[in-house]
């Protein structure tokens, strides 16, 4: 199997091992007071196997950050979260790290986003923090098709390649968060130039409903799911500490899924919030990618 491993959920391992209450800035605290503590995660993920780390600036968007006062620190967040990737990749001697383009606003609520002109300015900034010291650009956990082609269309600015990851809805995965139809989402992110699309921080069996419609849209697709019952008490505004984490989900149970993503023809199979180094290390065994 020659998928490409990615990493697992780098902001909530940050948030478990700082053992400190979740906030709204979730994990850029951490990587703003424990920049150690980042790299030891991005470690821990290159050691169980993965090809590529992500940034752990997911949350430090200059919208986020102004509503939060933080919006002075936007550039060392993203200075930190970039030279904490590249010491664990210079201890590893191996990986690629991915630049981060999330929603701006708001998880999971597609519609609470800014006005596509602004949104473009805060896409655009973003990519030109980052840039300069990652491999490539994965826009990640979009609710909608708009936010989809916007970040699609910013981080091609850069030209670096880039990924771009659809969010689907928890009970019908062949769909965005949004309701959008999750082929229709796919077509608009491979139009913006995106040179692979995946889905990603939905249940495992709606990831792999949105598989079967990838497969069948996109050339080259990927998924990487979250182990959340649900990630509903965050649409009313509570922190990822009120979420409950699945009990049914180890890393055995999630490498199962994760091979018959990789059956499906997946070419890029990580996990999100609540997969750790464990089940990381489980699928790469799992689909034969140990050295």
């Amino acid at each position: 199997m020659n998928a490409i491993i990615l990493d697992g959920g780098t902001g909530q391992e940050l948030v478990k091992r700082a053992g400190e209450t979740a906030s709204p800035l979730w994990s850029v605290k951490v990587l703003a007071e424990r920049p150690e503590l980042v790299e030891e995660v991005h470690s821990d993920f290159l050691e169980a196997g993965c090809d590529v780390i992500t940034l752990a600036s997911y949350a430090a968007t200059p919208a986020r950050l102004a509503r939060l006062g933080h919006e002075a620190d936007f550039g060392r967040f993203q200075s930190a979260a970039i030279d904490a990737a590249s010491r664990a990749r210079d201890r590893a001697g191996r990986g690629r790290i991915a630049g981060t383009l999330p929603p701006l606003v708001r998880d999971y609520r597609p519609e609470e986003r800014l006005e596509p002109g602004a949104a473009m300015a805060d896409y655009e900034r973003i990519v030109e923090a980052q840039a300069g010291g990652v491999d490539l650009f994965l826009c990640e956990t979009l609710p909608s098709i708009e936010e989809a082609r916007i970040a699609t269309r910013a981080a091609r600015k850069s030209g670096l390649p880039v990924w771009t990851s659809l969010t689907v809805s928890e009970t019908d995965g062949r769909r965005l968060r949004s309701g959008e139809d999750l082929a229709q989402a796919a077509a608009a992110a491979v139009e913006e130039g995106a040179d692979a699309v995946l889905a990603n921080c939905s249940p495992p069996e709606a990831i792999s409903a949105a598989i079967g419609v990838l497969s069948d849209n996109v050339e080259t697709f990927g998924a990487y799911a979250n182990g959340f019952v649900s990630i509903e008490a965050l649409r009313g505004g509570a922190n990822v500490d009120r979420l409950d984490a699945r009990e049914d989900l180890g890393p055995q149970a999630y490498a199962r899924f994760a091979a018959r993503w990789a059956d499906a023809g997946a070419n890029m199979i990580g996990g999100c919030c609540e997969v750790g180094p464990a089940h990381i290390a489980a699928l790469v065994d799992a689909l034969g990618k140990r050295d």
